[in-house]
């Protein structure tokens, strides 16, 4: 393969620089992206940067890309780490992933996780990227995942959950990953609260709240200790 021209790493270059001051003014002014205001920080011209991103919304959408793949790499390099047959501390490993990463990129997981962007709506490309975490705790959990009690599944959620486990690879019951979906609700649920201040002023040992609710939550999902 050739290796790329002048003209596309000079663009390669380019698109990167943009991102990097698109994703400070991210931590200043949340996802409220002022194109204006990053070619300012550029010192080019507004109508330059359309050049790389034709809209403002293309270029959140290649920021939340950016974010999600930083996310689960973050979440599988964790898992990677952690011996096959201990599933217990996988699952340990990806929830301590997912919150490091959140708490040194409050900035990006707000774009991804805080209120939605007005006017905004993320493509279908994003959705593979941000079901990498919650795949990656219904392959951790998987068929040797230890059988727990839980409330009957209404039927409407059942035929929900029976689709998805028909698109992915894997047959868990819908038991069971309707407790490993508790589980991944619950991680980001704690995640928003610590990151957007919710527990500020009511829980000060927050590493160790933490760790007791994904235990709480590998519990419910069978994930044998």
């Amino acid at each position: 393969m050739s290796a790329p021209s002048l003209r596309a790493r000079v663009r390669s270059e380019m698109r990167h620089e943009i991102m990097q001051v698109a994703r400070r003014h991210l931590a200043t002014d949340g996802a409220n992206l002022s194109l204006r205001g990053v070619a300012r920080d550029l010192d080019i011209v507004a109508s330059a940067l359309y050049r790389y991103f034709p809209s403002r919304d293309a270029l959140l959408t290649a920021l939340i890309i950016d974010a999600y793949d930083e996310l689960g790499t973050a979440a599988m390099e964790a898992d990677a780490a952690v011996p096959r047959d201990d599933r217990r501390r996988r699952w340990l490993a990806v929830c301590h992933a997912v919150r490091t990463w959140a708490l040194s990129h409050p900035a990006e997981y707000g774009l991804l996780y805080g209120s939605p962007v007005p006017g905004y709506a993320a493509p279908p490309e994003t959705v593979p990227l941000a079901a990498k975490v919650v795949l990656l705790l219904v392959d951790i959990a998987g068929d040797t995942a230890e059988q727990v009690e839980s409330a009957p599944v209404p039927e409407p959620v059942r035929a929900d959950l029976r689709r998805l486990i028909d698109e992915y690879p894997g047959d868990l019951p819908e038991e069971r990953l309707a407790c490993v979906f508790a589980g991944w609700t619950q991680l980001f649920g704690l995640i928003n609260f610590e990151v957007f201040g919710r527990l500020d002023g009511l829980i000060e040992a927050r590493a160790e709240y933490f760790d007791y609710h994904m235990a709480l939550m590998a519990d419910l999902a069978g994930v044998p200790r």
